[in-house]
């Protein structure tokens, strides 16, 4: 199933389409066909005897990829997922889970539970205090990922850092809102740019216990041009969400930023034009992202090696790279 949204205007209505495996479930039959994508397949299927229970666990692992942006259980192939289902150890140790809170993650255990006799079922789910809406949800998953995001911008280089604030500066208002909200709540004394003492103070309201040198690197990554404060566009460039910047147009547009002589390749020379623009980086800074990204040596960055060092690096162990339209269906021989 996918979802879909009928039209491009704010009130377009959320429609589900492509039942290709659907069926009707009729209450206390078994189902012995052992198919849907591998990620999200309940242990239960896998021994070939299951029911209406499994879309809560299929729904627990959605919730899971929309929280953390990574898949609670993988491996390489899918009988390695499979394994993986099998054992049911969800991991809520890595980012952003330490500052999701407990009672998000309570939802996501009762929906993943091995025993389908014990899970959670749809009523619950919906009566769950974090998904009512007075309850526990409110604005928190934005403000974690807030802070999940400024993690792995910090890892970025200069390259991919500048070209995401190319694509940023792009974006039309309606996509940009939300953090552009979340940035005026910050800038406590109006000025246009977060100071260290107000992206201190933000992010602890965010719920954020980093200590004072976190903080720092937090500040030097998200401050592109380097001028000592974080204004609202490199504020957002640092905390949007990655696959709304990775769509092919983006790209291209800001492969075009940088391509000053449109031969599609991107030289040393229009690196240094670009950066000197942004008091971003010297020759050192260069020499490494040409190093990193050039990847056949040829002195200069095609399309597609701009491409792969943009796509890379933003989800954890090669999950982008894996269709979720991958479809296992592997149907009971008899």
């Amino acid at each position: 199933m996918q979802l879909l949204y009928s039209g491009k205007d704010e009130n377009a209505v959320l429609k589900a389409i492509d039942f290709g495996l659907s069926v009707f479930i009729e209450e206390g039959k078994e189902f012995r066909d052992v198919c849907g994508s591998a990620f999200y397949v309940a242990p239960e299927v896998l021994r070939r005897r299951y029911g209406k229970e499994a879309d809560i666990w299929s729904a627990g692992v959605i919730l899971y990829i929309l929280l953390c942006g990574v898949p609670p259980f993988w491996a390489d192939t899918d009988e390695g997922i499979f394994e993986e289902i099998r054992k049911g150890e969800i991991d809520f140790q890595i980012d952003p889970w330490p500052v999701i809170s407990s009672s998000a993650k309570e939802l996501v255990r009762r929906m993943l539970t091995q025993d389908p006799k014990k899970r959670i079922t749809a009523a619950q789910v919906l009566e769950h205090p974090w998904l009512k809406e007075s309850g526990e949800a409110s604005d928190k998953p934005i403000d974690t990922a807030v802070l999940f995001r400024m993690k792995q911008f910090m890892a970025m280089n200069k390259l991919k850092k500048l070209a995401l604030k190319v694509i940023v500066e792009n974006l039309p208002t309606e996509e940009i809102q939300k953090l552009k909200q979340k940035f005026t709540e910050m800038d406590t004394d109006k000025s246009g740019t977060l100071s260290y003492d107000e992206l201190k103070a933000g992010l602890a309201k965010l719920g954020s216990t980093l200590r004072e040198v976190d903080v720092k690197q937090y500040m030097q990554a998200a401050d592109i041009d380097g001028n000592g404060t974080i204004d609202y566009i490199e504020f957002i460039t640092a905390t949007m969400q990655r696959h709304k910047l990775e769509r092919f147009e983006h790209l291209d547009k800001a492969f075009q930023y940088f391509d000053k002589d449109n031969d599609r390749y991107i030289t040393v020379d229009e690196l240094e034009t670009a950066f000197k623009e942004y008091n971003m980086g010297d020759d050192a800074t260069i020499k490494e992202i040409m190093s990193e990204v050039d990847r056949d040596k040829d002195g200069r960055i095609s399309y597609d090696e701009f491409c792969a060092m943009m796509k890379r690096g933003t989800q954890r162990r090669g999950f982008a790279s894996r269709s979720l339209a991958h479809v296992v269906t592997m149907r009971h021989k008899k």
